[in-house]
């Protein structure tokens, strides 16, 4: 009898560390699936988050009558302007270097009444409308040091280099800002100064 009750006691011992160790597993199986479902959601949120984030493309219509479709960070700009910078801003052009990116990935679309360019494609960076008698100035084709060359490059492509400010006005003098440079025009005077890399260089 007594070696039965000590069979007894161990098969129910062996059954209770069995149980034990499947609820165990059990558990860890649950955890893993928990923390699975859980990474999953968050790469799905982050997912949408960032669609989310997307720039929206803006579609307008060019003097032509064509459609000309705005995207990245050229969207993201002309949606965000005032209704009288996009009234000076005009149409948007379309043909030949009307638009596109150029040789050192700075993207572009020429309007009737300005321009509106960024460092690069992508959505988050900042673009800038130029126009007026600064952006005749900055179209200007120049040397390595600035003076105008007609063998030289103008625009973001010269010595002056991309937008890095939209226009600013101070009393009559209005400024914009380059990664090399500077141009200002006086609308007092009609005077234009152009700045390369802290020296003014001549207008053209």
């Amino acid at each position: 009898m007594k070696q039965t009750f000590q069979r007894v006691v161990g098969v129910a011992a062996a059954t209770s560390i069995a149980l034990l160790v499947v609820a165990g597993c059990s558990n860890d199986d649950s955890s893993d699936s928990a923390a699975s479902s859980s990474t999953v959601s968050m790469a799905e949120s982050a997912t949408t988050s960032g669609s989310a984030a997307a720039v929206a493309p803006v579609e307008l219509t060019a003097a032509d009558g064509s459609t000309v479709r705005l995207t990245g960070p050229i969207a993201a700009k002309y949606a965000a302007a005032t209704e009288k910078q996009k009234t000076d801003l005009g149409k948007p052009l379309t043909g030949e270097g009307a638009s596109g990116t150029g040789a050192n990935g700075v993207v572009f679309q020429q309007f009737d009444g300005g321009v509106i360019t960024a460092k690069n494609a992508d959505d988050a960076t900042p673009a800038y409308i130029t126009w007026g008698k600064i952006r005749d100035a900055w179209n200007v084709k120049r040397d390595e040091s600035g003076a105008p060359a007609a063998d030289g490059k103008g625009g973001s492509q010269g010595p002056l280099g991309v937008a890095t400010s939209d226009e600013t006005e101070e009393g009559t003098v209005k400024t914009s800002t380059f990664e090399h440079g500077k141009i200002t025009w006086d609308s007092a005077t009609n005077k234009v100064e152009v700045t390369v890399n802290g020296k003014v260089v001549p207008t053209e």
